[in-house]
């Protein structure tokens, strides 16, 4: 058995509002354990036996579009990566006291070098990023609302699509949902 977190693109925003009660039905009609939802933007915790990450992600994202009308780009995580990703540091402890906003952005594969030289064309001096792995970080160091970088804009320039969060958020999640074992139960060295 393994729990994933699932982060949702264009769940609660843009006129899109779905309860998240409906969305642990949504998740619970295809057949996974334990759903819970965390904070309404679309972060679903869920257990399954399939270990095949990219077709549940495809297998979702079929559901929701069928059941709600509309696309929802959908970015699993194990809960040992998304622990991984709240441990990791993207930038240099220097840089921190200048941060007002951190976050993380959800891919579905890595940045190759090509999208590495366009995101790098994004960087100010308010905004600085960093890719690594299947995640790209952005620290701006002034209102979000002020920089001229979007998600849109990222995405367009990179032709990929991603989902953004908080990097509180990300370390919430990774808190409370510690590693498990295959057996389900909590994984050595673990806080529950």
């Amino acid at each position: 058995m393994t729990r994933y977190i699932a982060f949702l693109r264009a769940i609660n925003v843009g006129g899109h509002t779905v309860t998240m009660q409906e969305l642990r039905a949504l998740f619970e009609a295809l057949g996974f354990s334990r759903v819970e939802t965390f904070i309404a933007s679309g972060n679903v915790i869920f257990e399954s036996d399939d270990e095949d990450a990219a077709a549940l992600e495809r297998g979702i994202e079929a559901h929701l579009r069928a059941r709600l009308g509309y696309d929802v780009v959908t970015f699993l995580r194990t809960d040992a990566e998304v622990a991984a990703i709240a441990r990791y540091r993207a930038f240099d402890d220097a840089l921190m006291p200048s941060a007002i906003t951190l976050n993380v952005a959800f891919l579905h594969a890595p940045l190759g070098t090509k999208e590495k030289r366009l995101l790098a064309d994004f960087q100010t001096g308010i905004d600085d990023f960093h890719a690594h792995g299947r995640e790209m970080y952005w620290l701006c160091r002034t209102r979000q609302s002020d920089s001229t970088f979007s998600n849109a804009k990222f995405e367009k320039a990179l032709g990929v699509r991603t989902t953004f969060r908080g990097v509180k958020t990300v370390a919430r999640l990774a808190a409370k949902y510690s590693p498990m074992e295959r057996d389900g139960g909590p994984a050595r060295g673990s806080h529950r």
